[in-house]
C-alpha cells in the first residue's frame, strides 16, 4: 500500500511501523507532496493508499485534490481518506467519499482502527472512524433532547439513534456492524425495533424522517 500524507514524515513513519507489523501487509512507497502521487504510484502500484486530505487553505489546491489524484492515478486502489488538519471532520467525511474515498480515517484514530480500516476497504467495504460517527451523533442526533414525549425518535435509544443516521445514507448492515463492533444480527434487530417505532417500512422514509428531522442534511449525501 501506499500512504500519501503531507508535511508529517513522523505521522508517516508511524503509520509504516503500524502496517509493516502485519505479516499481510507492507507499505510499497511514500508520496511527501501532492505533485508526487502519481508519480509514486507509477512507480510502486498499490493496492490500498492512504492519503491525507488537503485543507481548504492549501495554496493552489482544492479540497481533497488528493484523493482525485489517486483516484485518478490507480482507479483500482482503494482510497483511505486521512483527515486534515482544519474544517468539519463531520464535513470531511462526507466530501472524502464524494471524492471518491472509500475509509475515512480521524486524525485520533487508534492502530487498531488504522488496521481495521486497510482490512475493510481490501473486502470492498466502506470504513467508517467510529469517532466520527460519534461527532455526527453528537452533531445531529442529540442537539434536541427535550423533544417532546409523544415524538417516536424520542423513544429511540442513543445506539438506536447512531444505527439511524447510518442506514439513512445508505450503509448496509455488515458495514455499520463493523462501524460499532457489532453482529450483523443485532444490527439487523436494532433497525427492526427502529423501523417499529417510527412506523416506517424502508429506507426512502427513514431518510426522509432523517433530513426532515435535520439528523443529516442533503450536503451529507
Amino acid at each position: 500500500m501506499q500512504l500519501a500524507i503531507f508535511d508529517f514524515p513522523l505521522l508517516v513513519a508511524g503509520f509504516r511501523s503500524i502496517i509493516d507489523a502485519e505479516l499481510d501487509m507492507e507499505v510499497t512507497g511514500t508520496a511527501g507532496t501532492l505533485e508526487s502521487i502519481t508519480e509514486s504510484l507509477a512507480q510502486a502500484p498499490a493496492d490500498v493508499v492512504i492519503a491525507e486530505c488537503q485543507p481548504l487553505s492549501a495554496p493552489g489546491s482544492s479540497a481533497f485534490e488528493a484523493i482525485e489524484r489517486v483516484r485518478a492515478a490507480a482507479p483500482g486502489a482503494r482510497i483511505i481518506a486521512l483527515e486534515c488538519r482544519s474544517g468539519s471532520g463531520s464535513e470531511q467525511f462526507s466530501m472524502a467519499l464524494k471524492a471518491g474515498a472509500d475509509g475515512f480515517l480521524t486524525r485520533e484514530a487508534e492502530p487498531s482502527d488504522l488496521v481495521a480500516a486497510l482490512r475493510s476497504v481490501s473486502r470492498g467495504q466502506t470504513y467508517v472512524s467510529p469517532s466520527i460517527v460519534t461527532r455526527m451523533v453528537n452533531t445531529y442526533v442529540l442537539r434536541s433532547p427535550d423533544a417532546p414525549a409523544e415524538d417516536a425518535y424520542a423513544t429511540l435509544s442513543e445506539r438506536e439513534r447512531e444505527v439511524l443516521l447510518l442506514a439513512a445514507v445508505g450503509h448496509t448492515n455488515r458495514e455499520i456492524a463493523k462501524v460499532f463492533h457489532l453482529s450483523e444480527q443485532t444490527v439487523h434487530n436494532y433497525r427492526a425495533n427502529i423501523m417499529e417505532k417510527l412506523g416506517f417500512h424502508d429506507r426512502t422514509e427513514l431518510l426522509k424522517f432523517a433530513i426532515r428531522r435535520g439528523i443529516i442534511s442533503v450536503a451529507d449525501l
